[in-house]
């Protein structure tokens, strides 16, 4: 109350911002008299000198902005025909500071990133625009490249189905480069397993604008991004574990939360489960994945739902986002949870794979030196977005004032009230041709809608996952007269509805609601697309109290407010009291969202720090320049070093407990390198340390005499990327089998997350030393059979080729991919090289000798 009232004598904190923004704007409006008297080529010039003097650092991008939002704005005029409004430079100023621009729909914030675009890439190290899907990324690169072209920049496009490597490197290189954010997530990790510098399509992290911001920031923020690759668990145990889930009982043999999304297995459960499955102890090490399979089984069956949470797709199960009601072609739920709806589908259960990579959005966009983002609906997460990513929300007052009607929630006893009233006001709205969109919040609201209004025969069209390929030209064309539209999720979002006169006349888009989201942003997005640019339009809520929030979260009080006021059948109450309890239910839900990804960004924080350390590492191996020579010398003395401890050889320790024995059966062992004990018999320490490292560089020295000093190089650089890579993998394995089981520690009174901190940087630190270590001894124990250096050249030559061709197969890799370069050998197999050995002692540990790299 209190800071409500200061707000009102003294200003918000936004207010002041908007008057110093404002400041500002009066100064650029002085000088476009200025800019409209040049003609196109000294126009042209004038923004050249502007990028000249902020290259050769005589100016900032400050002291610029002025004149660049002025060039800009002018430039807009002649090629685009549009003129920047005053709120729209206000926008830019906010985009150019590395803050979230909150505008309405229909306030024009395609145009509003030209402004902060032109001026930001003037450092030369160019600018990302960043978008939710194809569709837009392509659309807005294509409409605003006259614009940027004009002022002398280059503009890229990265889409889903550029998989051109050379295609995806000029994109990146140009001095702007529109996308979506999974391509560019996946552009990052695709990079960081390539074999080559040149391939590498990312080379800077600069300034970086997120349109949609919310979608990507937040709600997409829930799934990390994951290129994976095949496991090997047996598929029958799914479909086995689906028949158990099957004939338990709810309440009896397990509970369901739906509040919390679990599933919890009673003892009594425990001891059925076993009885079906046909063993004794569920809980066992030899049935850990048959205990965790059921518990994805109970999930699929209980907690997700088919149309609502996924949809069943020419034999597969696709999931449907549940903020956009898109199909999110490509993505598979982990930890074997797609696999569990595979098994309750009966469609074909794929493979379960593992992570070769993976990022959170939260920790791709934090590298970037500067985020910005634009939304029309940031407010309700202002402390997500502080917290996690350090932006400040700047709401932007529209250019017209907004004449919409925002009516009070209608909320009914039951679904089937609430409907009928819904179709009610559909007919009599499409009788006067007033255009009505309709939102629901999944598949299967929109397929009921759509069956009872093709009964009444009212002429619609139907916007979800199903179709959204044309949801771009649906949405544009849903504020036509009589038109009568249903949108899952507010599908469409980024496309402006526009009306004509006549439609303004019947009172614009009505927008009705047929269920509160979890999110109000949801709600808010759908009510925004109704009232743009000043038009006339009014929003209306449905809502029962069988809807999955108010039945969870909210029902009883708003049931009890009922039954005291005495609501008959078919009649609804409207409250104020009423739409406020319903937004405290929407909160709780938004607070369980906000801590679930809180949690991710906390744990990943984790493995980012052990990411940056590995990727610079592998970066630095990439470089021409990079001294792999002296970095394998170190590695063997090192390697040494930590063998002499394991044979009881210490600095200052007495000789006579030297256990040389031991130390030269290892040195024979591991590195296939024989030394005599005569020889180190009285030795010091240091003496001795030397005298190792002395026998195994000479050794290793003399077999790479034959090769040209280039093929050595490529040689020891690709055999440390190859460990480094399987290393990372198998390491990525044991971070994600740790995290599956760290919470139960809770129960040891414990922090899981603590626990989880030490335990992964014990992991780490085993990770670097196993990395140096094994390529040392692959090193020291290969040996070439080829006769010249020619022909060791062009076996090296034709390995990165094929490296190569594999990280262009990578290019198609997407969320918990299935896709695999190549059937993965059980690690117990015999290898397929040929040693003998088996496969995870040797080509599964650090990648496949053949040719001129066998032992």
């Amino acid at each position: 109350m209190l800071q409500a009232f200061m707000g009102k004598v003294f200003g918000t904190s936004n207010d002041r911002e908007l008057k110093k923004y404002l400041k500002r704007v009066k100064k650029i409006n002085e000088l476009e008299s200025k800019y409209e008297s040049l003609d196109d080529s000294s126009l042209q010039a004038a923004f050249e000198e502007l990028k000249k003097r902020v290259l050769q650092d005589n100016a900032t991008l400050e002291e610029v902005l002025p004149d660049s939002f002025a060039i800009t704005r002018e430039a807009g005029k002649r090629v685009l025909g549009m003129r920047h409004f005053d709120v729209q430079l206000v926008g830019g100023m906010a985009l150019h500071e590395g803050r979230i621009a909150e505008m309405k729909t229909g306030e024009g914030k395609t145009l509003v990133a030209t402004l902060a675009i032109t001026l930001n890439a003037m450092s030369g190290n160019g600018v990302h625009l960043v978008t939710v899907n194809d569709y837009l990324a392509s659309r807005d690169a294509a409409e605003m490249a006259p614009l940027y072209e004009f002022l002398g920049y280059s503009v890229g496009t990265i889409l889903e189905d550029s998989h051109d490597p050379a295609e995806k490197i000029a994109a990146y290189a140009a001095d702007i480069t529109y996308g979506t954010n999974n391509e560019f997530g996946f552009d990052y990790l695709r990079d960081n397993m390539s074999y080559s510098a040149d391939q590498m399509a990312q080379k800077k992290h600069n300034f970086v604008i997120v349109d949609e911001v919310d979608s990507i920031l937040i709600d997409e923020a829930r799934t990390p991004l994951i290129i994976s690759g095949p496991t090997n668990r047996n598929m029958q145990d799914y479909q086995n574990a689906n028949s158990v889930a099957l004939k338990l009982e709810k309440e009896t043999h397990f509970t369901v939360d739906e509040k919390d999304k679990v599933v919890l297995i009673t003892e009594e459960g425990i001891t059925k489960a076993e009885e079906l499955f046909g063993v004794e102890n569920l809980y066992s090490a030899e049935n850990s994945s048959l205990s965790h399979i059921l518990d994805q089984a109970l999930k699929s069956n209980y907690l997700f739902e088919k149309d609502v949470d996924y949809v069943v797709n020419d034999n597969e199960v696709v999931i449907v986002d549940e903020f956009t009601g898109r199909l999110s072609e490509g993505r598979r739920f982990s930890e074997g949870l797609h696999q569990a709806l595979e098994a309750k589908e009966g469609v074909d259960i794929k493979e379960e794979t593992q992570t070769l990579a993976d990022i959170t959005f939260q920790n791709y966009f934090r590298m970037y030196d500067k985020l910005a983002g634009m939304t029309g609906t940031a407010e309700t997460e202002a402390t997500e977005f502080a917290q996690i990513y350090n932006l400040d929300v700047v709401s932007i007052p529209t250019n017209i004032p907004i004449k919409r009607k925002d009516l009070n929630d209608l909320i009914y006893k039951t679904e089937a009230e609430k409907f009928d009233a819904v179709i009610d006001t559909i007919k009599k709205l499409s009788e006067t041709g007033q255009p009505v969109l309709i939102g629901t919040a999944s598949i299967e609201k929109s397929e009921l809608l759509h069956s009872v209004l093709k009964k009444e025969k009212i002429a619609h069209t139907v916007l979800n996952a199903k179709n959204h390929a044309q949801e771009g030209e649906i949405i544009k064309s849903a504020g036509a007269k009589g038109a009568v539209t249903i949108a899952t999720n507010m599908a469409g979002r980024g496309v402006d509805i526009k009306v004509n006169d006549e439609v303004r006349a019947l009172g614009g888009l009505y927008i009705i609601g047929t269920e509160r989201h979890e999110n109000r942003r949801i709600d808010n997005q759908l009510r925004g697309r109704s009232g743009r640019q000043g038009d006339a339009g009014t929003t209306q809520f449905y809502l029962s109290l069988e809807d999955s929030l108010l039945r969870i979260f909210g029902s009883d009080k708003i049931k009890s407010i009922m039954e005291k006021l005495g609501v008959e059948d078919g009649e609804y109450i409207e409250s104020k009291m009423v739409t406020r309890a319903v937004e405290k239910a929407q909160k709780k839900v938004e607070n369980l969202h906000y801590e679930g990804r809180k949690q991710i960004v906390e744990y990943d924080d984790v493995a980012n720090e052990q990411r940056k350390i590995i990727y610079k590492f592998r970066n630095q191996l990439l470089d021409e320049e990079y001294d792999i020579s002296t970095k394998v010398n170190d590695i063997r003395e090192e390697y040494v070093a930590n063998l002499l401890q394991t044979c009881d050889i210490y600095e200052g320790g007495i000789k006579d407990d030297f256990n040389i024995n031991k130390l030269c059966e290892l040195i024979q062992e591991k590195m296939n390198h024989k030394i005599e004990e005569n020889d180190l018999e009285g030795l010091e320490y240091e003496e001795l340390s030397e005298y190792v490292v002395n026998s195994l560089k000479v050794a290793y020295d003399e077999k790479m005499s034959v090769l040209d000093e280039k093929v050595k190089h490529d040689i020891e650089k690709e055999f440390y990327l190859k460990e480094l890579d399987s290393a990372w993998r198998d390491h990525l394995y044991e971070m994600d089998s740790m995290k599956t089981g760290i919470r139960l520690r809770a129960y040891n009174q414990k922090d899981p997350l603590v626990e989880y901190k030490k335990e992964s940087f014990n992991l780490f630190t085993d990770l670097i030393g196993d990395i140096k270590f094994n390529t040392i001894r692959t090193l020291q124990i290969i040996q070439f059979r080829q006769e010249s250096a020619e022909e060791e050249a062009a076996a090296i030559a034709e390995k990165l080729a094929q490296q190569q061709r594999e990280q262009e197969a990578r290019m198609n890799f997407n969320i918990s991919s299935d896709i695999s370069i190549e059937k993965k050998v059980a690690r117990n197999d015999p290898c397929p090289c040929g040693s003998g050995k088996k496969y995870k002692q040797c080509c599964g540990k650090s990648g496949p000798k053949k040719g001129a790299f066998a032992s």
